[in-house]
Order: structure tokens, then C-alpha cells, then sequence
């Protein structure tokens, strides 16, 4: 019985040791964060990349044509 009472405040101590730091929280999702900016900015480039590509053999658009001013009559 003893060791019972001895043996839970220590179990309690350790479960609360393994919780990490709010720094260390932080600098995860930072991380985290700067890594799918990353990415995004990367999949942001790659398809203007493509768009560019596939608008080069592209013809410009024709002007659409104007009808001759109106005499007034």
C-alpha cells in the first residue's frame, strides 16, 4: 500500500514533465507554418509558370472592329 501512495505522486510528476514548453509549441508550428507558405508560394509559381507556357503559342486577341462614325443624317 505504501508504495501505491509512493508510486502515484511520481507517476504524476513524470506525466507532467513529458508536456512540451510553450517556445518549444511555438517553434513547431512556426515551422510548420513557414514550410506550407513554402510550398504554397512554390505550387503558386509553378502553375504561373505553366500559364505562361501555354499562352505563348497563343495568337493575340483581335481587336473587335468598329463601325464607321456616324455621318448624322
Amino acid at each position: 500500500m505504501r508504495a501505491a501512495v509512493l508510486l502515484v505522486p511520481l507517476l504524476l510528476l513524470a506525466a507532467c514533465k513529458d508536456e512540451p514548453r510553450f517556445e518549444e509549441r511555438y517553434d513547431k508550428a512556426a515551422k510548420e507554418i513557414e514550410a506550407r507558405a513554402k510550398a504554397m508560394d512554390a505550387d503558386i509559381a509553378k502553375s504561373d509558370a505553366a500559364a505562361a507556357a501555354a499562352s505563348e503559342g497563343l495568337q493575340p486577341a483581335a481587336k473587335p472592329s468598329n463601325a464607321p462614325p456616324s455621318s448624322g443624317e
